[in-house]
């Protein structure tokens, strides 16, 4: 029964829908003024997560992800660029799509952009106002009136007085109170504006999510989702407006979900130290699937941290994501391994051996599910699925060393096949290893032989010098060619029909 922590209550709860076998689901996404960086990249991750354990646990699943398509740091941007906002925002929505597209994760079911629900925002703006909970202010702004809402700040559980006390004194003096957010802004000559009963402007940032999930899912739907860094003051605010606007709607989302931070050499990310990394940044020495597989080593509400290894004149290196890369290379082997041995053959004879490994696969494949059940742990549940993935290679083993014995065969082939698809269920429901491995091999040699700096050409004019040698009988002159190639990270296998190369991590 799955088990998911509601940042409302503070607490783990079993998750039941408002309307049973369908789950309404909205996450807060990017302001596309730059590239996503990596911690945008674990929060879709993390949430991905989320919508897919939900579908294979049998739920139709609404996944909403919004795009704020305008604000302050669009417009600076675009005025620096001196290209229209619209260009600018397009540009990044597409390399955003890119960038997740290629960790697998799943395109939205609505994707609503603050531009295209202008009508909307200027409604439950209104609404606000009617009830007494907005006012326009001296400087042609439309503000919320915090003071007005009693229940502010359970979400955070952060107290008015305390959050006075904090506030800068230089308050805006078109404000009532220095807590007030805007709900619609006026907007300044030259600025990208839409028209309004409050005059030409455009949007605040808060109060576009709550229009936008309002009208997609309705008021109370089931999940609504974002990075902790949005609990105060974006999703207090939101809850503060949505919930004000339709007093009588009941709760505004029923449980609130939130992905931990993710620090770089153990500091926040930022340009001025250095350590602000893209996904993209990443791709170009590493798989997408590894950054994928680093960012599950870590339950998602907790903290993942992530080390750059820099060299004078060399690209950065990532050290996890390496590691995180070895594991997927592993895991693809093995499902390789059992795409071979499962082939064709009948069951046959039981042998102790085979039920001792199908009883191991298939508690493992249990521990997976009951790890994700416990607030989706991955971390969790990758241990089970490496303890999976060493039970299958195992049975390899074992019907490679007992070639001969049919019954052992007829009845391994059978559950290596069990094996397989058990060890791709549980992978599945992780985002991971759906490429099938030629494709990873290939794309994954092509990416490895670029970050060192090799070329395909010239490891095979080394093979082609390498036999010669042996034909020779020069064996030293062929063990220094094994050595020079393992010294650029190039791994040579021997078997009987020739040698195969693969370029390491």
């Amino acid at each position: 029964m799955l088990q998911i922590h509601n940042s409302l209550t503070g607490k783990k709860e079993v998750f039941k829908p408002i309307k049973p076998g369908h789950v309404g689901m909205y996450v807060c996404g990017d302001t596309v003024y730059d590239y996503c960086h990596i911690g945008h990249a674990r929060s879709k991750v993390a949430f991905d997560i989320v919508r897919r354990y939900l579908q294979f646990s049998g739920y139709e699943v609404q996944f909403v992800r919004n795009i704020t398509d305008i604000d302050d740091r669009i417009i600076t941007r675009a005025n620096e660029n001196k290209e229209p906002f619209d260009a600018l925002t397009a540009r990044f929505i597409k390399a955003m799509h890119e960038d997740y597209a290629r960790i697998d994760v799943l395109p939205p079911d609505d994707e609503p952009r603050a531009t295209g629900h202008i009508a909307g925002i200027i409604a439950i703006t209104q609404q606000l106002i009617a009830k007494g909970y907005a006012y326009v202010a001296s400087n042609g702004d439309v503000m919320y009136s915090v003071s007005k809402f009693p229940l502010y700040g359970k979400l955070s559980g952060r107290r008015l007085e305390d959050l006075r006390a904090g506030a800068r004194v230089e308050i805006d003096a078109a404000k009532h109170d220095p807590l007030d957010f805007v709900l619609w802004k006026q907007a300044k000559p030259g600025e990208p504006n839409w028209p309004s009963p409050w005059g030409e402007g455009r949007p605040g940032w808060h109060i576009e999510c709550s229009a936008m999930s309002k009208q997609i899912l309705g008021h109370g739907f089931d999940i609504h989702g974002g990075g902790m860094d949005l609990v105060f003051p974006h999703h207090e605010n939101e809850i503060a407006q949505a919930e004000a606007a339709c007093p009588d709607c009941g709760t505004f989302a029923r449980m609130w979900v939130h992905n931990g931070f993710l620090n770089v050499d153990k500091d926040k990310m930022s340009k001025s130290l250095g350590n602000f990394v893209k996904p993209r940044d990443i791709y170009v020495r590493n798989d997408p699937e590894a950054l994928r597989y680093a960012f599950l080593t870590a339950h998602y509400r907790g903290p993942l941290g992530l080390d750059i290894d820099k060299k004078e004149g060399e690209a950065p290196t990532f050290p996890g994501i390496d590691e995180a890369e070895r594991r997927v290379d592993y895991l693809y082997a093995v499902l390789e391994r059992l795409e071979i041995e499962g082939a064709a053959g009948e069951p046959d004879a039981s042998k102790k051996e085979l039920t001792d490994c199908r009883e191991k696969v298939a508690r493992c494949h249990e521990l997976v599910l009951a790890a994700l059940d416990d607030d989706l742990n991955t971390p969790i549940a990758l241990a089970h699925v490496g303890e999976l993935a060493k039970a299958a290679n195992d049975l390899c083993d074992l019907l490679q060393k007992r070639k001969k014995d049919p019954g052992l065969v007829g009845e391994g082939k059978k559950l290596a096949r069990q094996a397989r698809d058990s060890l791709r269920a549980s992978l599945d429901t992780l985002g991971l290893l759906h490429a099938p491995t030629a494709d990873y091999r290939a794309r994954t040699k092509e990416r490895r032989l670029g970050a060192r700096r090799l070329s395909a050409a010239s490891i095979e004019a080394k093979l082609v010098d390498r036999r010669a040698a042996r034909t020779a009988k020069d064996f030293a002159r062929a063990d220094a060619i094994r050595a020079e190639l393992s010294s650029l990270g190039v791994e040579l296998a021997d078997s009987p029909e020739g040698t195969t190369w693969s370029v390491r991590v």
